[in-house]
């Protein structure tokens, strides 16, 4: 993503666990720089007529300054289901949904986005040519089944890379269509002919049903979470997309088991009776979820380890009237005991590499205040390695009440810096596009003022790549610059610039590494000169290898020198 810094500018306070500070990167300068000394000397004395290794390049210095970049996720959802978001209305052609898609992508280099949350798998169906799920109908605009002749999926995922934005699947795992009449409600021949719920009536239970049975309005089919063979099915459709595109994480949201309705109860009582195994129902639904969370993240990790596994779940585990030693001070729905989703768990058993709970509350909410809750969530994710993000209601902006307030968001973001949050998530693409009171462009210039790099997750893999040189630095004209760098076994380039007087060396641009050899991005500084310039190479992790000697450039039109 070729985002830009217009302009060097006071920041705001610094996250306390994103950031490392300056005077502690000075420190680890020198340090490294007497021990680079103290090693020459002793490889010199010792002779033998062996020439003294040379010395690694220090990390996190440009030349005498250090390099400060702001570590966070940030991205959107794009939600397909019912075509909320994208595409605009199904059976479009090829280059209509290209086109949108695009467009959607730009709106996420210019809220200075690094990751992207797209519905792939919205309802048993599939935005990819599957052996295990139909296409889905809000791509095709119809059931039968037959694909559009193109592979919307690959396009995406190179479309996002190119500007170096993470794509991560959002699949829903449980829901098997959505109700009538714009989905196929709960009648099985409804499906498209391949659906393996047609294939599969067992698997299927339709909640909820009303006088019209299976086609009441608002019924839908849901795989049975407590049939191990539908699990595995559901497992298996969901890992054909992790090995066959390159995907940067996957991702759930809240549904699980369905959430309660008309006081009805989820008819799994075959699958209880036969796989039930003496348990109470309830803590049998639990232990299925749990199941079927823990082998995606055995299961991702074997097939891919460095691809993140995180779940967006509802935003209360449980209150403290259902567990007052671990509850939360909230008196809303409890996840634990109506969806049967044990969130603290997989937090707890670190079988997630990040949680994004749905804050879609406002800051002093009586029943489910927003303060409260990442406090709370902050707290159980102490002592795993399981990052917090927030997942964000941008939906809710203009609604009466506390969210006619334009800083509603803006608050929250700020209430973040006192957490360990290191990512927000925000729902939907169409609110962010609308920027409804002007909410987003508000919290945008606050707080996603300058590009940012995802937070490291120490326990993937890491290969941080060597020391990039820059080979050119030209300065045109108009006073853009262009740099030009060979480097090596990087996945992407973190480009740092500073300017006269400057304390550090700032981030103001990353792009994706252009195969082996040489590299090059364009930089409008906007400003009065001179400008030195630092680049370094990230991994697929987004760790990051020493940066390149400093390059400096004039506004006069003349060329860098190094």
């Amino acid at each position: 993503m070729l985002a830009r810094w217009s302009k060097l500018r006071p920041r705001p306070s610094r996250h306390p666990l994103a950031v490392v500070s300056i005077a502690s990167l000075t420190v680890l300068a020198v340090f490294l720089a007497l021990v680079a000394v103290a090693l020459g000397e002793r490889g010199a004395a010792s002779g033998g007529g062996q020439a003294a290794p040379t010395p690694a390049a220090p990390l996190g210095v440009c030349g005498d300054l250090p390099t400060h970049a702001i570590r966070e996720t940030r991205g959107m959802t794009l939600t397909t289901v019912v075509n909320i978001d994208f595409p605009s209305e199904p059976g479009l052609p090829e280059e209509v949904v290209k086109r949108e898609y695009l467009e959607w992508l730009d709106l996420a280099v210019a809220q200075r986005h690094n990751a992207i949350f797209v519905h792939i798998r919205p309802s048993g169906d599939a935005f990819w040519p599957s052996e295990y799920a139909p296409w889905s109908e809000w791509l095709t605009g119809n059931r039968s089944g037959e694909g559009p002749g193109w592979d919307p999926l690959a396009f995406m995922i190179e479309e996002a890379h190119k500007r170096n934005i993470e794509f991560h699947g959002w699949f829903n795992p449980y829901r098997g269509g959505q109700p009538g009449p714009r989905g196929p409600g709960g009648d099985i021949d409804n499906l498209a002919p391949n659906h393996p719920l047609r294939q599969h009536p067992e698997w299927a239970i339709v909640y909820p049903v009303g006088v019209a049975g299976a086609n009441t309005s608002g019924s839908r089919l849901y795989f049975d979470p407590g049939n191990p063979d539908a699990r595995r099915y559901i497992e298996d459709s969901i890992l054909e997309a992790v090995a066959k595109y390159d995907l940067d994480g996957v991702f759930f949201d809240d549904f699980f088991y369905p959430y309660p309705e008309n006081g009805q109860e989820f008819n799994d009582d075959a699958s209880y009776a036969r796989y039930g195994g003496g348990m109470s129902r309830a803590d049998w639904r639990r232990a299925n979820v749990d199941t079927f969370v823990r082998e995606m993240s055995e299961r991702i990790k074997q097939l891919k380890p460095w691809v993140k596994f995180g779940i967006n779940p509802f935003g209360i585990w449980r209150n403290v009237s259902n567990d007052p030693e671990l509850g939360s001070q909230t008196r809303g729905l409890s996840a634990y005991d109506e969806i049967y989703a044990d969130t603290r768990k997989w937090v707890r058993e670190e079988w997630l590499d990040y949680i994004a709970p749905q804050l879609y509350w406002h800051i002093g909410f009586e029943r489910a205040d927003y303060a409260t809750l990442v406090e709370w969530w902050s707290r159980q994710i102490e002592g795993t390695r399981v990052q917090l993000w927030i997942g964000h209601g941008d939906y809710r902006i203009g609604e009466p009440g506390p969210w006619s307030d334009p800083a509603e968001l803006d608050r929250q973001l700020t209430l973040n810096k006192q957490y360990p949050v290191t990512g927000g998530v925000h729902y939907t693409a169409h609110s962010i596009r609308n920027d409804v009171l002007g909410a987003v462009t508000r919290y945008r210039d606050a707080h996603y003022y300058a590009p940012a790099l995802p937070a490291v997750m120490p326990h993937l893999p890491a290969n941080p790549p060597p020391q990039p040189v820059v080979s050119e630095a030209v300065v045109d004209d108009t006073g853009q610059v262009t740099l030009r760098w060979q480097g090596e076994g990087a996945t992407s380039y973190a480009i740092y610039r500073y300017g006269e007087g400057d304390a550090t060396a700032e981030l103001v641009a990353t792009v994706r590494a252009s195969g082996e050899g040489e590299q090059s991005v364009v930089d409008v500084p906007g400003g009065p000169g001179p400008y030195g310039y630092c680049v370094s190479g990230l991994d697929r992790t987004w760790n990051e290898g020493p940066a390149s000697a400093p390059v400096t450039v004039a506004l006069d039109g003349g060329g860098g020198d190094e």
